[in-house]
């Protein structure tokens, strides 16, 4: 009787298999919380297995992750091993605050979006911000500010409070600094070079703060607006919206004015227009010229000097471009279309004129020598055309004609004699450079003269290459043709003889 009563108990817990769960019934456990387990556990973790029937980990790590079975014991018999249950336990629940675009700065007007990002997705929790900036975020993941000012500026932290168990929260975040400009950034622009020669290409460069954060680049022509005073601008081809922050212009050959900005972001947000720049011809063509009276670079202080537009316009305008880098749009005196002007070292400059209908003149330097005492060289304001004659000469305020000059191209002395002038009776294109002259141990400033190509006079030299050409190698030719006839004869009478 006893021994069939042991051998029931003994088959009753061979079929007990017990059952495992969870208190409480969270999927996914995170540090620092508790779980309970009933039931003896047995895990890889622990050296030696549980011996009450409930397991509790306080403040669970990533190291309690893994899978926990248990079974009952009863004196000397034991069940069955449970079914292995898998904990996860995640290192930490700290969300963490994004910007998107994620730029250093961003400028008023521009779209924004700052995010809270929870380990998991955002289903199973509401959110909330906190932040010192002066509007306050809303109680999503996600708050989008679609034209920003310097009221968004600010700290932002989030956490998440489980929807299922409002007292369960996230930790804090960390804080994430959003700065919003409300100065309206303007790029910088550099043509290069600044002065045309035949055949040159033009380089603009658009330069804008932090060129690394997503900006594109559109690049236009200024048009003169003489009602404004200013200028409007021609969207150049294939100019809009360039990845590449430069753009080469090719065929460019009387004097320009260029433009820049930037865009970035959707909805994309633009730059100011930069300040315009120039790339200059001295060429004179016939749409439109500038002269100057008296007709040379350098000038003293107090001189008087006209500046005069010319073309088919009635309205005219005269600009400078200065030593310091300022663009003057107004002549202080103009009368009609000149430009008179009583010079003062501030009028060393660049000057060309544009017209009403959006035409620009030539450019011309002028430099006014601030030394009373000192010489100015006398050389051409326009470019001397190959095979013309030039005469440059130095001058001071109280003498006009000088002797015993010395003339320097490129710094190098050309001329140290008793002549007062120095002339090039057929000028080429190794005379261009820069002049300077030298009296009395005291030098000029220098100025550059600028050498055009003459199609006749290319022509010219080519006609004269082909006569020399004939000249010299023509009797040559003769002799050897002459030769070579009286040989050919011979040949032939020898073989009528025989």
């Amino acid at each position: 009787m006893f021994l069939s009563l042991l051998v029931l108990v003994f088959m009753a817990l061979k079929c007990l298999k017990p059952t495992v769960t969870l208190q409480p019934s969270w999927t996914q456990i995170y540090s620092g919380e508790t779980v309970t387990w009933t039931y003896e556990w047995r895990a890889a973790k622990l050296n030696t297995p549980p011996t009450s029937n409930e397991h509790r980990i306080i403040r669970a790590t990533e190291s309690d992750s893994g899978g926990y079975s248990c079974r009952g014991r009863r004196d000397y018999f034991f069940s069955e091993w449970s079914d292995i249950i898998t904990l996860t336990v995640s290192s930490s629940n700290r969300p963490v605050v994004t910007l998107y675009p994620n730029w250093s700065e961003i400028y008023r007007g521009e779209t924004i979006t700052v995010r809270c990002e929870i380990h998991g997705g955002d289903t199973e929790w509401d959110y909330e911000w906190e932040t010192n900036s002066r509007i306050k975020a809303p109680n999503q993941n996600e708050y989008r500010i679609r034209s920003a000012s310097s009221s968004n500026s600010g700290n932002y932290r989030c956490k998440g409070r489980m929807k299922s168990s409002q007292h369960k929260t996230t930790e804090w975040s960390d804080s994430v600094t959003l700065t919003v400009s409300d100065n309206k950034p303007r790029p910088v622009l550099t043509v290069s070079p600044s002065w045309l020669s035949p055949g040159a290409s033009v380089t603009l460069n658009c330069e804008v703060e932090h060129p690394s954060a997503g900006w594109s680049f559109y690049w236009y022509k200024a048009v003169p607006d003489l009602s404004e005073k200013s200028s409007s601008y021609e969207l150049l081809p294939d100019g809009s919206g360039t990845a590449q922050d430069s753009y080469i212009i090719h065929g460019q050959t009387h004097t320009a004015g260029y433009v820049c900005r930037a865009g970035r972001g959707d909805p994309e947000y633009h730059t100011d227009h930069s300040q315009p720049e120039f790339v200059w011809s001295a060429d004179v063509h016939s749409a439109a010229s500038l002269t100057v009276s008296p007709d040379r670079v350098q000038h003293f202080t107090s001189d008087s000097v006209s500046l005069t537009c010319e073309g088919n316009f009635t309205e005219w305008r005269v600009r400078k471009f200065s030593e310091d880098g300022r663009l003057y749009s107004d002549c202080r005196r103009m009368t009609g279309s000149t430009c008179n002007i009583n010079t003062s070292k501030s009028d060393t400059a660049v000057y060309w004129c544009e017209s009403g209908s959006g035409e620009f003149s030539s450019a011309v330097n002028i430099t006014v020598q601030n030394d009373g005492n000192g010489p100015i060289l006398v050389s051409p304001v326009h470019p001397v055309t190959e095979g013309a004659s030039v005469s440059l000469s130095c001058s001071l305020r109280t003498q006009k004609i000088l002797s015993n000059v010395f003339f320097y191209h490129n710094d190098k002395l050309i001329q140290n004699d008793t002549r007062g002038e120095l002339k090039i009776s057929a000028v080429s294109k190794s005379d261009e450079g820069f002049y300077k002259c030298q009296y009395s141990g005291r030098e000029s400033a220098q100025s550059w003269m600028s050498v055009k190509g003459d199609s006749s006079f290319s022509l010219l030299m080519i006609f004269r290459l082909i006569l020399g050409f004939v000249f010299v190698f023509l009797p040559f030719l003769l002799f050897r043709c002459s030769k070579g006839e009286n040989f050919f004869l011979f040949l032939y009478f020898k073989h009528k003889v025989h």
